[in-house]
């Protein structure tokens, strides 16, 4: 076994090292800054005299048997009282057609819509959402998933919150429910990388131009939505709501990003494919628009998250038969210490993002490789066909 460190070595591992370790603390108090910045949906007690605008619900579903009636259950029993719900059955091959007819016959604020067939160019549920907005009536619209349920209140302080902050549209995080170990082990980590890439701070300053929505959550005006061109605008796109919100925010409108993990539940992976699936989807339109941050984002991907695993068992060995060299015992230091701060930041998205047990950061060791195989194959594989599979479609991102 070598266990000595020659100079260069040292220095090479020592930069590295410590560049991670610096990397992720950054990580940290950058999120604990947007826990703490970024504003929360809250009732608001001090509008007046204001008459509230229709609002058109409007909820895309696809072979969503599973999740809808819960979905519809919670939207029908909004306290928002100038509100109608149209829901589209987008081609579902299952009994996702039967529940919302069920429901549209039993409410009359529920319309009932089959989108027929994609046209050309179009892509996901882009369409379906499109269909929706023809048939909807409101001054503001919200989009919502299928797998999401809303809390009584949320419709009524999603207006509030629109109306007193004069907002053109704004999009809530939603608390992600987990159901599976890998699910729960690896959102934790994305959400670590999210913060970092799509941070909310950034996208409620009017000076930059980040913007995006959780598909799960977002409110607009009509008049907003119709000027960045409606979801025909995005109608190639798979990310449509990351999309939608970057012209939104490009074109000057007034956007927020708002923690709204108390009002609206989101179920983001059912299981390890579907999440499996989810991670590439992020990465190959990422990928197919912008190669170079692609390819630094994967090789990020595995130097903070993965050297350090690999890092720490070859620092442990060579400090023991190196009979505590202060060399290896400074690499070993580097590789703990970027390990606690991985867990610490795990354990910091678990309580205020994925809401799950504090002992799946355990985990990491598992989802860390998950992770960077799915963002590296999605580059390697990015002009396969059919190459990502989202919602029971198949999607090619060849251009």
């Amino acid at each position: 076994m070598v266990y000595y460190y020659s100079s260069t070595i040292f220095i090479t591992l020592f930069i590295l090292q410590g560049s991670i370790l610096f990397t992720l603390i950054y990580f940290l108090i950058y999120s604990i800054k947007s826990i703490k910045k970024v504003p929360k949906l809250l009732p608001i007690t001090n509008l007046q005299n204001i008459s509230f605008p229709t609002v058109s619900i409007i909820l895309p579903a696809r072979n969503e048997e599973k999740h809808i009636e819960k979905c519809l259950d919670s939207l029908i029993k909004q306290e928002y009282d100038n509100y109608e719900i149209v829901v589209i059955n987008d081609s579902s091959s299952d009994n996702t057609n039967q529940i919302i007819k069920r429901f549209s016959i039993t409410y009359n604020n529920i319309t009932h819509i089959n989108a027929q067939p994609k046209p050309e160019g179009w892509t996901g549920k882009n369409w379906a959402c499109y269909q929706g907005y023809l048939q909807s009536k409101g001054d503001l619209l919200l989009f919502t998933d299928a797998d999401t349920i809303h809390h009584p209140s949320t419709v009524s302080l999603a207006v509030n919150y629109l109306l007193s902050e004069k907002l053109d549209t704004f999009t809530a995080i939603p608390e992600t429910l987990a159901n599976d170990f890998w699910t729960k082990s690896t959102l934790p980590l994305f959400w670590i990388f999210s913060v970092a890439r799509f941070s909310a701070l950034k996208a409620n300053d009017p000076k930059t131009k980040v913007g995006y929505f959780f598909g799960s959550f977002f409110i607009i005006t009509r008049k907003a939505y119709e000027i960045v061109g409606t979801h025909k605008s995005v109608r190639h796109e798979i990310v449509e709501d990351a999309e939608l919100g970057r012209k939104v925010k490009e074109q000057g409108f007034r956007l927020k990003v708002v923690h709204g993990e108390n009002y609206i539940k989101e179920v983001w992976a059912r299981d390890s494919s579907s999440l499996w699936h989810g991670l590439r989807r992020i990465m190959i339109p990422l990928y197919k628009k912008e190669k170079l941050k692609a390819i630094m984002m994967v090789i990020s991907t595995f130097v903070l998250i993965l050297f350090p695993i690999i890092m720490l068992p070859l620092s442990v060995i060579n400090t023991i038969d190196g009979k505590m060299e202060t060399k290896s015992v400074i690499i070993l230091f580097l590789s703990i210490m970027s390990i606690l701060l991985i867990v610490i930041n795990n354990v910091l998205q678990l309580k205020y993002s994925v809401l799950q047990n504090f002992s799946y950061c355990l985990g990491f060791p598992l989802s860390c490789p998950f992770i960077f195989v799915a963002f590296l194959s999605s580059i390697i594989c990015a002009d396969k066909k059919d190459i990502v599979k989202w919602r029971n479609r198949k999607y090619s991102f060849r251009v």
